[in-house]
């Protein structure tokens, strides 16, 4: 690393809040990467007739495990499991042994169901594991919102980049334009066009980065109002070089430094809206696994408390990581924090 990242990384550090934040953060989202083998319904690993089989990699049928039906198996019944011993086999099933959809259809009592030693955190009014759903929605929340970032910052620092760099009529239509589409009810619209359109995750990811892009905009217009004037951008067009040269290997790195900053929030705000949205029934379709779909299950069945609480804490805890790492990556590029470490 250069001497400038050494000296943020530093200070990144310095921030103990943010830096732990990060590590915790990371060892929850690369848990929720092996959610299949956290939770799921089907083997880890399964010995059957003396050879060794992977259920959790592929699909194998009743008829496969010497059953009579050519479906798929379902490994929590009875059936399957006495074909299973019969043949002298075992199963490895993971340490919660159900997914997001799975249906417990030998629950003991009525559902919603009460924390147990047979499901962690309960269920919920379907019958489904609410600990794998917390687990498989923290996965597709932090992944979502980190696909949103992604393109939602492309959009934002290109428009910013055009405007600021080339100004002018540029700049005063772009400008224009920037404040009719942030003066829109973002909210209202996400719900009309979700009401018009089946949702799925492709076509809300393509909704809310139709909304999500405008923040950066502003920051990135001023870096490159401000740079566009300096002697070595100066320099480059006298010598002939390109505009989009210019803008990608000179100006655009003093840019990045600053929108860098913003990332975090913009990945907070995308999974708060994600969660809204699914709160209210427009968001993702009734089978996926979601925390504000967990959430409005514990509004509607205030006599299992469970549902809110377990939405509740893992969105609180998701939500107070990003923030940390945020204030943390702030300061990091802060550059009078920078220099006060330096002269230290």
């Amino acid at each position: 690393m250069n001497p400038v990242t050494q000296r943020r990384w530093r200070q990144f550090k310095a921030n103990r809040r943010g830096y732990w934040s990060l590590w915790i953060f990371s060892v929850l989202f690369g848990l929720s990467l092996c959610a299949e083998f956290i939770a799921n319904d089907r083997p880890i690993l399964m010995k059957h007739a003396g050879e060794y089989w992977f259920p959790i990699l592929g699909d194998y049928t009743e008829l496969e495990l010497g059953g009579e039906l050519p479906i798929l198996a379902q490994y929590k019944d009875p059936y399957i499991i006495d074909l299973i011993e019969q043949s002298g086999g075992w199963m490895l099933m993971p340490p919660i042994p159900y997914r997001f959809d799975t249906q417990d259809l030998y629950i003991e009592s009525s559902s919603p169901e009460p924390p147990s030693a047979r499901h962690w955190l309960g269920t919920d009014d379907r019958a489904k594991d609410t600990l794998a759903r917390v687990i498989y929605g923290f996965r597709l929340s932090v992944l979502f919102g980190l696909t949103l970032t992604l393109l939602s910052s492309l959009i934002g620092v290109t428009v910013g980049a055009l405007q600021g760099y080339f100004g002018g009529v540029v700049d005063l239509v772009g400008q224009r334009f920037v404040e009719i589409w942030a003066g829109l009810p973002i909210l209202l619209m996400l719900i009309i066009l979700a009401s018009v359109v089946d949702p799925n995750v492709y076509w809300l990811l393509g909704i809310l980065t139709l909304f999500s892009w405008m923040p950066l905009v502003g920051l990135v217009r001023a870096e490159f109002l401000r740079a566009r004037n300096f002697e070595f951008v100066r320099a480059a067009r006298a010598l002939g070089v390109s505009d989009l040269f210019i803008i990608w290997r000179h100006v655009l790195p003093n840019a990045t430094v600053a929108a860098l900053t913003f990332l975090p929030f913009i990945l907070s705000g995308a999974v708060t809206m994600l969660t809204a949205l699914d709160f209210l029934g427009f968001g993702l379709p009734a089978d996926s696994p979601s925390l504000g779909e967990l959430l409005a299950q514990g509004k509607n069945n205030l006599q299992a408390p469970w549902l809110g609480l377990s939405g509740f804490v893992t969105l609180g805890t998701m939500l107070t990581l990003l923030i940390f790492i945020g204030e943390a990556v702030r300061d990091a590029f802060d550059p009078r924090r920078t220099v006060a470490l330096g002269s230290e």
